[in-house]
């Protein structure tokens, strides 16, 4: 006896149809177009959880860049000064200490110029090499 896919067939369609509810026209209807609509709105949806982790990181050293510049440093200086004071904050949460508790950050920021002093101090005592 032949075996037929009618009740798994159905369900899978069920299935997909319920995917499918917000879409307009054959894109809801049809079974092809659902399938290649779905199929679509996955691989924009993959690709676009990537691009926000990108615009939020963006818009972090933005941030960061705006709030560097009010305290009289550039943004390369302050990241530097956070890796050389081994303060492992990432970006979002400075950013956050910025906006939301500005003593905090001034903080950090004081123990960074610490650093970046020692630094630049340390830069400048070692001897200069000789040029031919």
């Amino acid at each position: 006896m032949r075996a037929k896919k009618g009740f798994a067939r159905n369900r899978a369609k069920k299935r997909l149809f319920k995917k499918v509810e917000g879409f307009v026209g054959g894109r809801r209807r049809l079974l092809k177009s659902a399938k290649e609509t779905l199929l679509r709105a996955g691989v924009f949806s993959f690709r676009d959880r990537r691009a926000k982790k990108r615009s939020f990181r963006k818009l972090f050293i933005i941030r960061l860049t705006a709030a560097a510049e009010m305290r009289g440093i550039r943004y390369s200086r302050l990241i530097h000064g956070l890796r050389l004071a081994n303060i492992g904050l990432d970006r979002k949460s400075l950013s956050e200490l910025a906006i939301h508790d500005a003593e905090t950050f001034d903080a950090v920021f004081n123990k960074v110029l610490a650093e970046l002093k020692k630094f630049d101090d340390a830069l400048a005592a070692r001897p200069k090499a000789k040029t031919a």
